[in-house]
């Protein structure tokens, strides 16, 4: 190893004279050693030819085949024809290691690998970085995760080696053979490394290659079928431990990209929330950190402050082979040297005061005196966190700060140099950007507030609130600013050879000249960053990696550009001077209550509760659809934290609102009715409900009102049906949240469910929005989910109202009405009281939990359970919040039932709503009729078993207020129920609930039996319950529903196998699919489990002697996998008796047809051929005789005339498509077993 390293990195002068020596590296080393020579091979005994060869090692394949114990490859292998590649598949780790070692005599080392750390990769900017340096590249196939040590590798392609060699080292192994761009994918949908194809590698051989010169424009053609990236969840870390580092956790935990958000060192409010968590990792030493980031699988280090990017940190990081957001420390030297970045934007014409610079305080204070300028500005050249700046009054007051910093040392090394520049006269805002190297993306501009006291007095600080946007920069004006100023800054450091990447941030001084800049940041503003976030409408982690591949101009970043974002910062009192560490603060839970996001600074925990540990403490930060609300919510915020002697400023924006008041009369706007606001509200739903046109409407807002044409929708002799609603107190939960759009889904379901209960379409809705004042990006939002619930349920959004009433409704609040009509023949009207009859069979349909009814029953238990609705959900996923599953949104059953309802096998249909399971199924039934309900049959949410038992609830009490898990029920007849099931249960949770008897007199209409024991006895909560403090929650809550491991084995497209992965994707489903394995490579069925998340194998069945060999490696895999049951989902291939057996009872197989009719092939053409009149398709155990399995699930397919065996087999695929997932629920819940007779055990419980 140091003979490689001397020679590659030239500091061992003695090197050249040892004997070469390789050592096989994994990827992640070779980056760290900065090897120039990377090559690939596999396939056991070539792996070793091919690097002794490089190292001028004469071994005869004979030999290596001998040391790695392989055989020559047979002549039917599938593989590619290689060109060095000459071996059989199949060496292990331990042969393949040891065999190099013994061929090589010592001088070769090696292990497999698979890419680590588990990044995201654009595979052609980390190729072309490898071929600029020089690196030698040769190719590979697909590269997947690596076998455990010992165990064979099942497929030639699927483990490489990577080589760090000597210098000038030439060769190659295993090209790769041209194919089709869809098999290129394929092989790629797992975490891989390609490297070049084969006409370019034989380049390499020619005197002219021009390997060496491939670029990473996107245009180049050689690059054009390779520009693949592999994405996966990503761990980041943040630098840094103030409120800027909070806002940038707190946004990037957001994304669905990022598993885990790790701060270094971070506060009490990055501390064990929920994705969110700190790291003690030394964040000053580079190599440490480097470490720390691959051994913990760090995808993405995000820097804060400026002193880590001044010191290199991300040069250094970038060096180990870590991804890191910033600038180099080249580039930084804009924050870095006042000195450097004056000099710099005089170079390049960016407008900025008049300046000199100087070492001597002397020579600086003469030029204050004698200057033709008012040079009163002094700068500490060097970093000084923010506060290195002083505006002098006068010239004495100058040349004394010139003095404090040079001769005091006031800001220590920092003030060595000392800049003076001109006074400038104008509004200072701050704008920032996204920059990656060569183009820029602008952020709304916002305005810091430096001084320490309101009106702009008191001493200079780190910044004492922020607000964004600033109404004083127009749109054209910050077109002017991104052209003169930030474009311009990019392309001067790219052209002086440091290209900036990251944010850059220009604090600007808006003079009548125009925009002049005062200083350039590196890194977004504290406090900017914490009004910058809030607003960002783009993921943030996307937004990070589109800089750093260069992709801003084609992937932009979006804003909420209708809203304000004002953020107050709670200062230790003494700050900036000296101040009291230690100090107790309270009410951060409520203040997260107020809709308002509370940033950590200078915090800690301790005992449990947060303190003060620094001179700035706290931002509460307030989005509101206007600038003087924003500011109005976020000083209530501050108010309601308790944090004694706490210093603020109550008027962050003062000069944004004197600017919007000036010269301005009443108006409506004033009384509290904005006109403009509501046309834009208008502008801005019109898309929206235009996208839910359907027959009959073409659903075109603006006029008086909204036309339906009943005969366009084909109706012929309809009845109108209506139904009207609201969504009750959940208002006030999703109010306290911040949470709106999910509204507009519990507004249409209220009424879409009822119209359904007479057997009616829904034809089209209006909904009514009243409020006090309008915020319309709140009010966007929910109507918003409005016309895309009305686009689930087949409605039009018609039209609507919306109401502001100044003085009717408080601050935040408003109220919602919907209305819906719908249409039914005359002959289908619902419910059909006259066929209802005794023993007829109750469905029921599952709800997504409480829905819209009981809520005020909910806030009374919450409130006495001392719970906010931030608190940790003891009930629900893991890691949601309370609000978050109570929030869930009602389910619209319309495009479910529809067609149920139509074919005429439902009686009546009730839907729960107020007034629980005991009110309302009793409105669709005869009044001699008794409904007798077994609550062991559904599955109850555990939202209500804690209700429940935190409530001390009455089963009376549960079964009036809530649905408790059935959101619809269904009357059909016995002869139909299973049927009515396996449709319902194809899309949805359904089950056969109970049955209708006769009610004796004096008798309750509904009997709920096991309800109580249910509720008791359900899920328990676990976790910690304490209220989370604005991101300082601890503990974990909720307990993950106990799942059943499955394997699907496939040999081709995999449409089943889509099929199980839906089904087992459902919350309630008792089936995880662990792991796809396909006996051929390539096939569409591995890129869907791919795609899904679900780890592959491929076991050719090509590569193997024998059947029970093949079956064995199978067999093997599943072991690996801790499967459970295994589902063959079109898996072509015979298994043998031994594994039948190991396997009895959890291997389930589908069949094409009604078994035990028509086993074997061809199953569609028996049916045909015997004018069967019924085919369909049958889920069975798989027992050791064909097809001969006991019966799980089948579903009757009708055979009509003119079918052939294409018509009859799409149909049936279809049912395949329901039966199959119903089965493995039914397998993988224990609800059905194989028993000891090789028959089918209905496991049943019932409770006395």
């Amino acid at each position: 190893m140091e003979v490689v390293w001397g020679q590659i990195g030239g500091e061992d002068e003695e090197a050249d004279e040892a004997e070469p020596e390789a050592m096989l590296w994994s990827i992640q080393e070779a980056l760290e050693k900065q090897t120039l020579q990377i090559g690939v091979s596999a396939c056991g005994a070539t792996a070793v030819v091919d690097v002794l060869q490089v190292l001028g090692v004469a071994v005869v394949p004979e030999e290596a085949d001998r040391c790695v114990q392989t055989q020559l490859r047979r002549n039917e292998s599938p593989l590619p024809d290689y060109l060095l590649s000459r071996s059989e598949a199949g060496a292990t780790h331990t042969q393949l290691i040891e065999g190099a070692e013994q061929a090589s005599k010592g001088r070769v080392m090696g292990r497999f690998f698979h890419l680590h750390p588990r990044r995201r990769i654009s595979l052609v900017p980390w190729l072309a970085r490898w071929i600029r340096k020089g690196a030698v590249p040769v190719a590979t196939m697909n590269m997947q995760l690596a076998v455990p040590k010992g165990e064979e590798v099942p497929d030639a392609w699927h483990h490489q080696l990577i080589f760090g060699v000597t210098p000038n080292a030439i060769f190659m192994a295993n090209p790769l053979d041209e194919v089709s761009e869809r098999e290129l994918h394929t092989r790629l949908c797992s975490e891989s490394v390609l490297l070049i194809r084969r006409e370019d590698v034989l380049q390499r051989w020619m005197p002219d290659c021009c390997l060496s010169s491939l670029s990473e424009g996107r245009s180049d053609p050689r690059w054009k079928a390779l520009d693949v990236e592999v994405a996966m969840a990503e761990r980041v870390l943040v630098i840094g431990s103030g409120g800027r580092e909070h806002a940038l956790a707190w946004k990037l935990a957001q994304s669905p990209n990022v598993q885990q958000v790790l701060v270094a060192p971070g506060n009490a409010g990055t501390a064990n929330c929920g994705k969110i968590s700190n790291s003690e990792v030394s964040v000053s030493n580079h190599t440490i950190l480097a470490q720390f980031c691959k051994d913990h699988n760090v995808g993405l280090v995000v820097v804060g402050p400026e002193v880590p990017l001044a010191a290199g940190i991300v040069d250094d990081l970038t060096a180990a082979g870590v991804l890191c957001f910033g600038p180099t420390a080249k580039a930084a030297q804009l924050e870095g040297s006042k000195s450097f970045s004056k000099a710099f934007m005089e170079r390049h014409g960016i407008p900025t005061a008049r300046w000199g610079s100087f070492t001597d305080p002397q020579e600086a204070c003469k030029y204050i005196r004698t200057a033709s300028i008012q040079a009163l500005v002094v700068k500490a050249s060097g970093l000084a966190a923010g506060k290195g700046v002083i505006v002098a009054k006068d010239q004495e007051e100058a040349c004394q700060a010139v003095m404090d910093i040079m001769k005091e040392k006031a800001f220590g090394s920092a003030g060595e140099t000392v800049v003076v520049e001109e006074l400038l006269e104008g509004e200072e805002v701050s704008c920032l950007c996204f920059s990656d190297g060569s183009l820029v993306s602008p952020m709304p501009p916002a305005q810091d507030h430096k001084r320490l006291q309101d009106g702009d007095l008191g001493p200079n600080t780190g910044g004492m609130g922020a607000y964004c946007p600033t109404p004083q920069v127009s749109e054209e004006l910050l077109q002017q600013i991104k052209e003169s100023v930030l474009q311009k800054t990019v392309d001067g450091m790219k052209e002086e050879g440091a290209p900036y990447v990251g944010v850059l941030y220009a604090g600007l001084m808006l003079t009548k000249q125009g925009p002049k800049v005062l200083e350039f940041n590196c890194r977004f503003g504290d406090p900017e960053c914490q009004v910058l976030l809030p607003l960002l409408k783009t993921d943030l982690y996307e937004v990070l990696m589109n800089t750093l591949n260069g992709k801003l101009s084609s992937n932009p970043p979006a804003w909420h550009r209708d809203s304000s974002a004002v953020t107050v910062v709670m200062a230790s009192a003494g700050y900036p001077g000296s101040y009291q560490k230690g100090v107790e603060i309270t009410g951060l839970s409520q203040v997260q209550e107020m809709g308002l996001q509370v940033f950590h600074a200078g915090t800690a925990l301790k005992e449990g509760g947060v303190v003060s540990s620094g001179g700035r403490v706290l931002t509460v930060t307030a989005v509101r659809s206007s600038l003087e609300t924003a500011l109005q919510a976020a000083n209530h915020g501050v108010e309601a934290v308790g944090f004694p002697r706490a210093v603020y400023r109550r008027d962050i924006g003062h000069r944004a609102i004197a600017h919007l008041n000036q010269r301005r009369g009443l108006t409506y706007k004033d009384s509290g009715v904005d006109i403009a606001a509501g046309n834009k509200l208008v502008d801005m739903i019109k898309p929206l409900a235009k996208a839910t046109s359907r027959a009959g409407c073409n659903a075109e807002l603006g006029g008086f009102a909204g036309l339906f044409d009943l005969k366009a929708a084909g109706f012929v002799d309809p009845i109108l049906v209506s139904g009207t609603d609201g969504v009750g107190t959940k208002l006030k939960i999703a109010q306290a949240c911040g949470q709106h759009a999910g509204l507009g889904q519990d507004l249409v379901a209220m009424c879409v469910n009822d119209v359904l209960a007479q057997g009616a379409e829904p034809l089209f809705f209006l909904d009514y929005f009243s409020c006090g004042s309008l915020d319309v990006g709140v009010a966007a939002s929910v109507i918003g989910g409005i016309a895309e619930a009305c686009r689930m349920a087949g409605c039009a959004l018609l039209g609507g109202e919306t109401a502001e009433m100044p003085g009717v409704y408080g601050p935040g609040e408003y109220d919602l009405a919907g209305f819906c009509v719908g249409a039914v023949e005359r002959g289908a009207l619902l419910p059909r009281l006259g066929d209802i009859t005794e023993g007829d069979l109750l469905i029921g349909v599952a709800s997504s939990g409480v829905h819209s009814n009981g809520f005020s029953l909910v806030r009374k238990v919450l409130e006495q359970a001392n719970l906010s609705y931030s608190s940790p959900a003891p009930f629900g996923k893991s890691g949601q919040t309370i609000g978050e599953v109570l929030l869930t949104p009602t389910k619209i059953y319309s495009r479910l039932l529809l067609p149920i309802l139509r074919s005429g096998s439902i009686k009546a249909y009730a839907h729960i709503t107020g007034g629980g399971l005991l009110e309302n199924i009793p409105r669709v039934l005869p009044q001699e009729l008794a409904v007798d309900l077994d609550a062991s049959r559904w599955s109850i949410p555990p939202v209500f078993s804690w209700l429940q038992r935190e409530g001390a609830l009455s089963k009376e009490e549960m079964a009036r207020t809530f649905n408790c898990g059935l959101g619809a029920v269904l009357v059909v007849a016995p002869l139909d129920a299973q049927r009515v099931l396996s449709q319902l249960q194809a899309h949805e949770e359904a089950w056969i609930v109970g049955s209708l008897a006769h009610k004796q007199p004096g008798a309750d209409p509904v009997v709920v039996r096991n309800l109580e024991y249910i509720l008791r006895t359900g899920p328990s909560p676990s976790g910690d319950l304490g209220v989370q403090q604005n991101g300082g929650c601890h503990g974990n809550s909720g307990t993950p529903q106990k799942t059943t491991r499955v394997a699907v084995l496939i040999s081709g497209t995999g449409t089943n196998l889509q099929a199980l992965i839906e089904q087992a994707k459902r919350p309630s489903s008792s089936a995880e699919i662990v792991v796809v394995i396909s006996n051929r490579p390539g096939v569409q069925g591995l890129k869907r489990a791919s795609l899904a998340g679900i780890q592959t194998r491929v076991v050719d069945h090509k590569l193997f002697g024998s059947r029970a060999e093949f079956d064995g490696t199978i067999d093997g895999v599943l072991e690996e996998f801790k499967v459970e049951v295994v589902c063959l989902a079109g898996f072509m291939r015979i298994l043998t008796g031994p594994f039948v057996k190991k396997w009895n009872g959890k291997l389930l197989n589908i069949h094409p047809s009604l078994l035990p009719s028509f086993k074997g092939v061809n199953a569609q053409k028996q049916a045909l051929q015997a004018g069967a009149r019924v085919s369909g398709c049958t889920v069975h155990f798989v027992a050791e005789e064909v097809d001969a399995g006991a019966i799980i699930v089948q579903e009757a397919v009708p055979v009509l005339v003119g079918d052939t065996e294409e018509s009859l087999s799409a149909r049936i695929r279809e049912a395949e498509h329901r039966a199959f997932p119903a089965a493995l629920e039914l397998v993988a819940s224990k609800a059905v077993q194989l028993g000891e007779d090789r028959r089918i055990d209905w496991k049943s419980t019932t409770h006395a």
